[in-house]
């Protein structure tokens, strides 16, 4: 996969809506962050939105698993030149369109800045009529995971009620506000025990970044801990789908719905920005690239 220097895409046409393109991350593991991603997908998927969701977990991929999905090709084989990222593409559960990452690759954790930027470039490959991308990354402040919030409209980031996880969230608010020029950020707080603690890890993030970043914050909502999502793992379902009823269903159907009135920054954020570029391109629309 050729992997530009710097790329631009131009429209031939006047565009149509843009697709909004979400990025999940979490500053540390085992927050369910990919549970997060794979439920919010469905809930878009389900309320009418053609969505996609990326999975850029590029060594410990699990969505396809999460999903009960038999992927022929992962994202390994587009680095590794075997397919074009098209023939990655899954189609899931109700129509949702899953790009499924590899897992036990360690190669794949070690890719350079450039073929991070590469792989948002090879989405000028896809044409599939779209509405929404959930991006799924990694934990922690890998370049990876920088480089696809970076090139997202939104970036959600998930904690829970560990010391750790607030603490390393911060870590990655202050990566992505200082390195990647990202000034707002969408906070969920996952597996609560009641609402009223989902707002105080909140309060508890937001005292610390707005004393020391240039970021906002906003509270997104809170998951509640529930044994019906347990349960939808272990079926290999979304819970949204498994149990719909379920209170951690109702919670991301209200996440979905908040997500989908956001209003879209008013231009590109940085060099990537073309990822979001070409995906609200229309079908033809003419992509040059520039070294």
């Amino acid at each position: 996969m050729t992997v530009p220097a710097q790329v631009a895409f131009q429209a031939s046409a006047p565009s149509p809506a843009p697709v909004r393109v979400i990025a999940v991350a979490s500053g540390k593991g085992g927050v369910g962050k990919t549970s997060v991603s794979v439920n919010l997908a469905m809930a878009l998927c389900n309320a009418g939105q053609r969505t996609l969701l990326l999975d850029t977990d590029l060594g410990l991929a699990n969505i396809d698993v999460m999903l009960g999905l038999s992927p022929r090709f992962t994202l390994a084989d587009v680095f590794a030149g075997r397919c074009e990222l098209r023939d990655t593409l899954l189609e899931g559960p109700r129509g949702l369109w899953v790009v499924p990452a590899a897992s036990g690759k360690r190669h794949m954790t070690e890719l350079l800045p450039q073929q991070h930027v590469g792989l948002v470039h090879a989405f000028s490959q896809l044409d599939v009529p779209l509405d929404v991308m959930v991006v799924d990354n990694a934990a922690g402040i890998a370049d990876g995971v920088l480089t696809f919030c970076q090139a997202a409209q939104d970036v959600i980031v998930v904690v829970c009620d560990e010391p750790a996880s607030v603490t390393d969230a911060y870590a990655l608010i202050k990566v992505l506000s200082r390195e990647r020029g990202i000034t707002r950020v969408q906070v969920l707080a996952n597996q609560v025990q009641h609402t009223g603690e989902g707002r105080q890890l909140f309060d508890k993030l937001e005292r610390v970044t707005s004393k020391f970043l240039d970021v906002t914050l906003s509270y997104l909502g809170a998951i509640p801990r529930d044994e019906w999502l347990r349960r939808a793992v272990q079926r290999q379902e979304a819970v949204v789908d498994a149990f719909p009823s379920a209170p951690a269903s109702v919670a991301f159907r209200d996440i979905a719905r908040r997500a989908s009135q956001w209003q879209s920054p008013p231009g590109p954020r940085g060099h990537v920005e073309f990822f979001m570029e070409r995906l609200i391109a229309p079908t033809g629309a003419s992509a040059r690239s520039a070294a």
